[in-house]
């Protein structure tokens, strides 16, 4: 007898752009080890708790690398003083503090880069060192008459209250801390430095643990999370935005092909040192697909991608007659690799939605929803699948309500199937059939927030005068397999994806700022490897942002 059940498959996608400095490996942010100690670690710990927990977790090549180096070289401080690389950490750590006012200040603000209401308000003395602070708004000065340990008091609440919520609860030292509340010794934040240590040190071995019991799917992404389909064919952000203005620079990026092969081989090299095997599935950078991507897909292996549900909606629109297929797996012409496309909906009611709701409603709501897609689409398979490092600031505990009971409320109803994606695939579903994709992303089935406007067309073309020069260069066959191994590695980073999201004036200004800065230096450092002179265009600003965006612009909403 067929299992009618809904398949549900949950998948949370994990990335962050390459932070260290390339001349120097200093971090110039700290988001890869906060979200360590938070989202990556808590993420784990559910499905380590639940038995009946399946889904999927996605690991950008970038990320895994940066967080084997955080560990290492907190291994390597508290071993024998090696440099820590981390400039928050080393503050963190720090036996005093600079003298002037300016250089202090920033210190404060950095130890308050939390969410006030999430983060800050939640712990009274977090709150209270918060409040001294906003005197320094009107008057910088004041900064010097913060003690030193003030500075240091504010720098051990930022990691005490970014760490996951399932480390509060079993942490001795974390409560210990949260409860004395003032005046930390150095010891004691060097305690703290220990554990942020160990956590970072066991993230990739407790998802490789539970990759092997078969409670989560490992995939991967294409090493520098590019945006294969642009790299590919620039014309290719046509099909779902015609007539939208591209760089200048380039009808097409030159050698986009050979480059993106690289991404995609390298990529698995690093997944496979971290967790021992190739993985079956690949979230393409951004749910990024195209007809010339899905070509690409299977020579490395891959049985199965997904993306959002607005590009397969534009697709249906384009091709076939009818609506788009709901609930089911998807494939494409004469391709062979299995398609599936996210509910954009309900992937954004966890993102956005929920986030102000009781825990309990907020299952009840995604249950019902779900149990009207299953009574739809029976032996169906539905995808939720959104950022799993973002969405969490902004619920109470770091969401630990919702995600402590979401998974055994699936597996426990009978309509519903929770399964990783090769579970669900390998239940033999109906596949859906349509002639061909239509390029786009799971942000508005398009690849307008990476292309498309004047500061974005302004960062691509930054990018296709660094590639020619990468090409010239490489031409001339005068570099050793170390040199050119390091600018093959330096140029996937200026290719990622994240420098051109953060461009434009829609984003809050000092994201903008960090991360068009660090594009900036990327470009800088490859033309210094190549041996070339950087093009004055890289003194210039590329971007002023001034807006307010949902979630601070780190997530999208589909639509």
């Amino acid at each position: 007898m067929s299992d009618e059940r809904l398949r549900v498959v949950v998948g949370w996608h994990m990335h962050q752009p390459e932070y260290r400095d390339p001349a120097t490996g200093v971090s110039a942010l700290p988001w890869t080890y906060l979200h360590a100690i938070k989202d990556y670690s808590d993420m784990a710990a559910h499905f380590e708790a639940d038995a009946s927990a399946r889904g999927v977790v996605n690991f950008a090549p970038l990320l895994l690398e940066q967080i084997e180096a955080r560990a290492q070289t907190i291994a390597g401080f508290l071993d024998h003083g090696a440099p820590l690389k981390e400039p928050l950490l080393e503050a963190l750590v720090a036996e005093r503090y600079p003298t002037d006012a300016a250089s202090r200040a920033a210190l404060i603000q950095a130890g308050l880069r939390s969410h006030r209401e999430r983060l800050i308000a939640r712990h009274a003395p977090y709150e209270a060192l918060f409040q001294i602070a906003e005197r320094l708004k009107t008057e910088p000065g004041f900064a010097a008459y913060l003690s030193d340990a003030y500075i240091a008091d504010t720098l051990t609440w930022l990691h005490l209250a970014w760490m996951g919520e399932t480390i509060r609860r079993d942490s001795v030292l974390v409560q210990q801390l949260s409860e004395q509340g003032r005046e930390f010794t150095r010891e004691q934040r060097l305690a703290l430095l220990k554990l942020i240590g160990e956590v970072c040190a066991g993230i990739i071995p407790r998802y490789r643990k539970l990759a092997e019991s078969g409670r989560v799917e490992l995939s991967t992404t294409p090493y520098g999370h590019p945006i294969v389909p642009l790299l590919l064919d620039l014309q290719s952000a046509h099909e779902a935005m015609p007539g939208a203005p591209l760089p200048d620079a380039a009808a097409q990026y030159p050698g986009g092909e050979a480059r993106s092969r690289w991404h995609f081989e390298r990529g698995l090299q690093v997944f496979e040192r971290c967790f021992g095997f190739r993985p079956k599935g690949c979230w393409p950078s951004e749910g990024s697909l195209s007809e010339a991507t899905l070509s690409l897909l299977p020579e490395f292996g891959y049985e199965w991608t997904a993306s959002g549900g607005n590009v397969l909606h534009h697709s249906a629109l384009d091709t076939h007659p009818r609506a788009a297929p709901a609930n089911a797996p998807i494939r494409f012409g004469e391709q062979r690799i299995a398609c599936v496309f996210r509910d954009d909906e309900l992937s954004d009611a966890v993102g956005f939605q929920y986030q102000t709701w009781h825990a309990d409603d907020a299952v009840d709501h995604l249950l019902g929803r779900l149990e009207s897609r299953a009574w739809q689409s029976p032996r169906g398979l539905l995808l939720i699948y959104l950022d799993g490092e973002n969405a969490w600031e902004f619920y109470p505990y770091n969401a630990y309500w919702l995600l402590s009971t979401l998974y055994k409320r699936i597996a426990a109803h009978p309509q519903l199937k929770l399964c990783t994606m090769s579970e669900a695939l390998a239940d033999e579903p109906v596949f859906a059939q349509l002639p061909r994709i239509t390029a786009g992303s799971w942000v508005y089935g398009t690849f307008s927030t990476w292309i498309g406007s004047a500061d974005k067309n302004r960062g691509w073309d930054l990018l296709v005068h660094a590639k020619r020069a990468y090409d010239r260069v490489v031409a001339a066959d005068n570099l050793s397999a170390q040199q050119l191994a390091d600018i093959d590695r330096q140029l996937a980073v200026c290719e990622g994806s994240d420098w051109f999201w953060w461009l434009g004036d829609y984003n809050p200004d000092r994201a903008v700022s960090d991360f068009e800065s660090l594009y900036r230096l990327h470009l800088r450092r490859l033309y210094e490897l190549l041996g070339e002179p950087p093009p004055p265009e890289l003194a210039a600003v590329l971007s002023h942002g001034q807006g307010d965006p949902a979630a601070g612009g780190t997530m999208r909403a589909a639509n």
